[in-house]
């Protein structure tokens, strides 16, 4: 049923292809029209996928999938540094998938994330009647969320942040280069870091076969105290950041599910 549905949104819905085609051209410059309309199809089958997926997990739960968390002794060693741990994500696999698999570290997970007014877009535990398998703090409140964040870090819990999206304006962001054009992304993973001495995880949730998923510890970065303010200063941590997104996305080019333009930053505006 699924493969009927994504056909007809993609052979019928202009919007879809129209929010697949910044991503898409730029992973796959040159393809052609019946090329790039493949690309389109296959993406957003493989995000039905993870919508189905994401319904099981909350209905009946992670016992039915096969969830390989191989980076686990990594986590687990920089969380005994006692300064907490900042896990940086993006849009790619499914991220809820992941973050049930986490709750193995041990200490309280946070996830800070922003619902827009009129969101019908569910997360996985409400599809259930369980409880939320991690707390979130929402960018919208009193300073960003600042201060919550800081806190739990210095509880020495887990706190993670998407690093694909931008939540604010740009004056949280440094400009970086993802896929041969710039785009913004935001610093303030890598300025938490910096003020706590939290080390930075960079981790990629993707859907390795049916029924499974894997979770990848794609980088540790390291932020010593920066005593500028300026964004700048951060700017090397984005780019190593943008760097192993790009990598991802060369190994799983279909399960990139950032549908924003990324690129509008050097867009001409019309």
């Amino acid at each position: 049923m699924l493969f009927f549905v994504a056909l007809y949104y993609v052979l019928f819905r202009p919007s879809i292809r129209e929010r697949s085609r910044h991503y898409l051209t730029r992973r796959f410059p040159g393809r052609p029209g019946l090329a790039r309309l493949l690309d389109t199809f296959r993406i957003s089958f493989e995000m039905g996928k993870i919508l189905v997926d994401r319904a099981v997990l909350g209905i009946l739960g992670p016992g039915e999938f096969k969830i390989s968390l191989s980076g686990r002794k990594q986590l687990q060693a920089l969380l005994a540094e006692g300064r907490g741990l900042i896990l940086v994500t993006a849009h790619v696999g499914c991220w809820q998938v992941a973050m049930s698999s986490l709750g193995a570290l041990g200490p309280p997970i946070s996830l800070l994330i922003h619902r827009e007014e009129g969101d019908v877009d569910r997360h996985f535990f409400e599809h259930g009647a369980g409880p939320a398998p991690y707390a979130t703090i929402d960018p919208a409140g009193f300073l960003g969320g600042t201060l919550e964040m800081l806190q739990r870090l210095k509880r020495g819990e887990v706190l993670c942040i998407m690093g694909d999206r931008v939540m604010g304006g740009d004056g949280s962001t440094v400009a970086v280069d993802f896929l041969g054009s710039a785009v913004r992304l935001p610093f303030s993973p890598y300025k938490l870091a910096s003020a706590t001495g939290a080390p930075v995880a960079v981790i990629f949730p993707y859907k390795s076969g049916p029924g499974s998923y894997a979770l990848q510890v794609a980088k540790i970065i390291r932020v010593p105290g920066i005593s500028g303010k300026s964004p700048e200063s951060f700017h090397p941590f984005a780019a190593q950041f943008a760097v192993a997104l790009e990598a991802f996305v060369a190994e799983h080019p279909y399960q990139f599910f950032n549908f924003f333009n990324m690129w509008e930053y050097m867009e001409p505006k019309r």
